[in-house]
């Protein structure tokens, strides 16, 4: 079999495009013509010997091989840029203040952590897990450096939109019965006031007509879950960071009304933020970014001319 070495540049705009949903918008972040990132998108799939992508409506998915690429491709662009940092900001020291929300805490503080340590060892991270009005608050203060965070309609000076993620419903994994039925009010398991999304929860539901009453209510998400896999109620949440003992529920099957999506930042203390706070957030921004789900990250997949 002929050795094949892939190019990091084509590979960097392989996952920008799919993480943006456009490669004619990874040609503009990459400072490319979107006609050398069609180029490179060619030589990917010549390297690769298979077909990348496929026809989808008006746009593009990729096919099963390009599944396994799009993973391979982002650790290799992770390995290299983390290199890069290893070498070149040795020396970084001194210490970093970073917020994020339950949601984030499994299925991106870890890895986010990890990467930044084995490349930078003299820095001390300090990191929060709080609810989406706090962490702007502390940004506002000036007590945290980032903060990744659900919008609550607080617009901050110093802000990224990293995505538009899908809401769920959220029951159960092993069925437990609940859904509307005989015009019972459906119980709804939410945190404690204020909460944006028990709020949307409840919203939703009465411009639907549908009756609910609150079964459960909890400061934390961990309970949350709890009461979620016990059966006491439904909850509305994203894909992201949800256990094993509840799953997202199809609303047509529930008889549930459909849920907007929500919108995710990284929000910024500074417009310029010290040379560790921003490695810190770069790696955040990628890590969030590969937490998404399918449908928040390559919506709307559409090829460059």
């Amino acid at each position: 079999m002929q050795r094949v070495t892939f190019d990091l540049d084509v590979l960097r705009s392989f996952v920008t495009g799919m993480e943006l949903g456009s490669f004619a918008k990874a040609a503009d972040r990459l400072g490319r013509s979107t006609s050398a990132v069609s180029a490179q998108l060619k030589k990917l799939e010549e390297q690769a010997a298979t077909p990348i992508f496929r026809k989808s409506g008006r746009g593009l998915a990729l096919t099963e091989a390009g599944e396994t690429m799009l993973g391979y491709a982002r650790r290799l662009i992770e390995l290299n840029d983390e290199a890069v940092a290893a070498i070149h900001d040795v020396e970084l020291e001194g210490w970093v203040r970073l917020g994020l929300q339950e949601d984030f805490g499994e299925a991106v503080l870890p890895d986010v952590l990890g990467r930044f340590a084995r490349a930078h060892p003299k820095v001390k991270i300090e990191a929060r897990i709080a609810r989406s009005f706090e962490l702007a608050d502390k940004i506002t203060s000036g007590s945290l450096d980032i903060a990744l965070a659900w919008h609550n309609g607080t617009m901050l000076p110093y802000s990224e939109h990293v995505a538009d993620v899908p809401m769920r419903w959220i029951g159960p994994t092993k069925r437990i019965e609940t859904s509307l039925r005989d015009g019972e009010p459906l119980p709804l398991v939410a945190l404690e006031a204020p909460c944006l999304l028990r709020t949307v929860a409840t919203e939703t539901l009465d411009r639907a007509g549908l009756p609910w009453r609150m079964a459960f209510s909890s400061p934390s998400l961990g309970g949350i879950w709890a009461a979620v896999a016990a059966g006491l109620g439904l909850t509305i949440r994203t894909d992201i960071g949800l256990p094993a003992s509840v799953s997202a529920m199809k609303p047509e099957i529930a008889g549930l009304p459909g849920l907007p999506k929500m919108a995710l930042y990284l929000h910024r203390r500074d417009a310029e933020l010290e040379p560790v706070a921003a490695r810190l957030a770069d790696i955040l921004l990628e890590a969030a970014r590969q937490a998404l789900p399918d449908n928040a990250r390559t919506a709307g997949l559409r090829a460059v001319a």
